[in-house]
């Protein structure tokens, strides 16, 4: 509990400095900050593999969202038809990449990278996708700087993650060859002989 509390007061102040430090050198921070540095805490909140496993999820799922804006500004209509095909690809490009990497790289960090990016970026695309290159590129250097800052401030307030233990292997043996015998099978086998 104690963890949880440090780990959100040093995500609100971070947030809050890189947006008033944003704001005096001049970065339009101010759409992306909460919803960049509330992902990067995520990330680094998570107990499920190494840091940098799931920060590279994350960054492969935003890598894999910007090319879904590629697709919806060169290949496909401007359409719901186009925007369902176009949230169809991603999706399954996200599945398709975690099965690639025999789940190594967890599909939920891919989908937040995705999730992440549309949060920053839908609105902007909207305005004008033709300068997608521009303002894509704006969009993510916003929203990984904000990363970043969420994801150190949540690692500095909760250095450990717990990783659950693995479940133990029950090998059942519907017939038991004297090699094969269990604890209990040999435990009763030796009280069988004792009589």
């Amino acid at each position: 509990m104690r963890r949880n509390l440090l780990a959100g007061l040093c995500l609100a102040v971070a947030a809050s400095l890189l947006l008033w430090g944003g704001e005096a050198l001049g970065l339009k921070l101010e759409n992306v900050v909460l919803l960049g540095a509330a992902l990067g805490a995520v990330v680094a909140l998570v107990p499920d593999r190494t840091p940098l496993i799931r920060v590279g999820g994350f960054a492969g799922g935003v890598v894999i969202g910007f090319l879904g804006y590629l697709m919806r500004a060169l290949l496909l209509p401007d359409t719901p038809g186009g925007r369902a095909v176009a949230v169809f690809l991603v999706l399954l490009l996200c599945v398709g990449v975690s099965a690639l990497a025999q789940d190594r790289l967890p599909l939920w960090s891919l989908l937040l990278g995705v999730a992440g990016l549309v949060g920053a970026y839908e609105f902007t695309y909207n305005q004008a996708p033709p300068e997608l290159l521009t303002t894509g590129v704006d969009t993510l250097t916003s929203l990984f700087l904000s990363l970043a800052v969420g994801f150190f401030a949540a690692s500095f307030a909760s250095p450990t993650t717990r990783r659950p233990d693995p479940a133990p292997q029950v090998v059942e043996h519907d017939n038991p060859t004297p090699d094969a015998h269990s604890d209990s099978a040999r435990l009763n086998d030796m009280m069988e002989t004792s009589k």
